[in-house]
């Protein structure tokens, strides 16, 4: 969850490739880079230090929100 600075939510979605195991023995295995999607779809980029950039139609450049999530922050 993230937000711009007019207090507007944004729930953004993060994917990641995961290996198919057999066994559960590897979990948590990975590959590649995530990728940033908002739950109506918009297109998100991970800016750095808690801040994300969302592509929103009809904003030019793309809307700036941040979140105190400790994952990301």
């Amino acid at each position: 969850m993230a937000f711009d600075d007019q207090g507007r939510e944004y729930m953004i979605d993060m994917f990641t490739s995961a290996h198919e195991l057999s066994e559960m023995q590897h979990t948590g295995a990975v590959s590649g880079t995530s990728a940033f999607r908002t739950h109506d779809g918009h297109d998100v980029t991970y800016l750095g230090n808690g801040e994300f950039m969302v592509m929103v139609p009809g904003e030019e450049g793309g809307v700036t929100v941040r979140t105190d999530d400790s994952e990301f922050v």
